[in-house]
């Protein structure tokens, strides 16, 4: 429920339940005055009072456009007020500026005393005259000659006044308590509805202002709160990954500067060792002098290409590269592939094949540089770690139903189960033996960044001694 709706129910509430428990004691009270006090109150005698109200209103209109004297002498409007008080069987005093001017024949001076009293002081009362209760109405009027005068009519009550008077305060009383009760306790609950909600929210985010990210906000509460509530802990999740990635690049970054400073180190040392021989004359001819330039240039293009894939992995890794992926014929593309690699491959006595497992012409989106460049990388680590005379290295395409599969199969050293998992990972090499190991260590961790850009899966089959498969899958058009 939202919090516009349980303000117009609460509302509503405060209203409705005091006049049906006020409706309720009121007829308790009826019922209680009649049964053990004999004053009986029904329909029928509300009716009967209206009528009589009418009637003294009536006749108090007629008295004002009459004067006094006419009353007095009048005997026709005497006799016309006398059928007027015969049908309700009352009795009237009349007073023109508080002087009694005609009374009912009927009525003592007594009577008309404490009728005169009574109408000064309490509308409520009743007065009783020759054991009969009557009920006191007071309607002022104006004469004709301007002078303020009253019509008091004495008309007799099955029901005392102080019953009517009891009533009404009663009724009134329960009314106003049973109001102000449903006001604080509406006030109460609605306010609980919006406090507590809030309070565990004001207490999460303290919890996760002081850095405790785990701290979950409950979403309880009314539709406005609950959703105010979700918007925090959304806010929540989103802080607390955008904190782990921070860390985790923070880590990479430590790595990255770490791994590649213990990779320069090998050639930088190498040069600085050439260079110092040079400045000693230690390449005293020019055979020698030759092989230490030749050596210098190897390792600072070592250094160069180390330095390119560290910038490269690291573009990819921010997502920081762009892609511009192109329809591209399967076999076509790795044809272009194999000629590209066979003569440098050559040079290392190794063979390569294209085997074409495929039906018929094939299509995917590929970036042909970038896919490009994780072929070479997967070649090139199959040469690196040839331990054969003659090496074979196989690209092998096949299909699935949705997917094109390319398999770069050598027949290598291979690499342990333990380790199959991790030579995708930055700077790992299946030698131990780094400082040995030529290249920068990415070319893996590159190709799978490049294929997973491609939306496609990497991975690797390997045995000892029979030589690596990697295995990439993408899809097809």
């Amino acid at each position: 429920m939202d919090i516009k709706k349980r303000l117009i129910i609460y509302n509503n509430l405060i209203i409705i339940i005091p006049f049906i428990i006020t409706i309720i004691v009121a007829l308790i009270f009826i019922f209680i005055s009649s049964k053990f006090f004999n004053a009986s109150m029904t329909y029928n005698d509300f009716k009967k009072a209206s009528f009589v109200k009418s009637e003294l209103l009536s006749t108090s209109k007629d008295i004002a456009k009459t004067s006094i004297d006419s009353i007095k002498n009048n005997v026709e409007f005497q006799k016309y007020l006398n059928e007027k008080l015969v049908t309700i069987d009352g009795k009237i005093i009349i007073t023109k500026n508080s002087n009694i001017e005609f009374s009912s024949q009927d009525l003592g001076k007594i009577d008309m005393e404490k009728t005169l009293e009574q109408s000064y002081e309490n509308m409520w009362n009743s007065i009783q005259i020759q054991n009969i209760y009557y009920s006191v109405d007071v309607f002022p009027i104006i004469f004709k000659d301007g002078s303020p005068g009253k019509a008091i009519f004495l008309v007799p009550t099955a029901v005392e006044s102080n019953f009517f008077r009891n009533l009404i305060i009663t009724v009134l009383i329960t009314f106003f308590i049973c109001f102000a009760i449903m006001s604080i306790i509406t006030s109460y609950i609605f306010s609980m509805k919006i406090l507590n909600p809030i309070t565990l929210l004001k207490k999460a985010i303290k919890e996760i202002s002081h850095g405790d990210l785990d701290f979950e906000v409950a979403e309880d509460g009314d539709e406005e709160i609950r959703e105010l509530c979700s918007d925090f802990e959304k806010m929540r999740l989103q802080l607390k990954d955008s904190i782990r990635l921070r860390i985790k690049y923070d880590q990479n970054r430590t790595m990255l500067v770490s791994s590649i400073s213990h990779d320069l180190k090998t050639p930088i040392t190498s040069i600085e060792g050439y260079i110092q021989g040079i400045l000693d004359g230690v390449a005293n001819t020019p055979e020698k002098l030759n092989h230490y330039l030749n050596t210098i240039n190897s390792k600072t293009k070592q250094m160069d290409a180390m330095i390119d894939d560290l910038l490269l992995y690291s573009k990819l890794d921010l997502r920081q590269l762009p892609f511009n992926y192109k329809k591209t014929d399967i076999q076509e593309y790795f044809s272009c592939c194999v000629e590209e690699t066979r003569p440098e491959l050559a040079k290392s006595n190794i063979e390569i094949t294209l085997k074409n497992n495929l039906n018929n012409t094939k299509y995917f989106m590929i970036d042909r540089n970038r896919f490009m460049r994780v072929i070479l990388n997967i070649i090139d680590n199959a040469r690196k770690y040839m331990n054969k005379e003659f090496g074979k290295i196989y690209i092998i395409l096949r299909e699935t139903s949705t997917s094109i599969i390319i398999e770069i199969k050598d027949n290598g050293i291979g690499i342990k189960k333990g380790d199959i998992n991790k030579i995708f990972n930055r700077f790992y090499r299946v030698d131990s033996a780094r400082s040995n190991a030529k290249g920068s260590g990415l070319g893996l961790a590159i190709a799978k960044q490049i294929v997973e850009s491609h939306k496609g899966k990497i991975w690797a089959v390997s045995n000892i001694n029979e030589g690596t498969s990697i295995i990439i899958s993408l899809s097809k058009i």
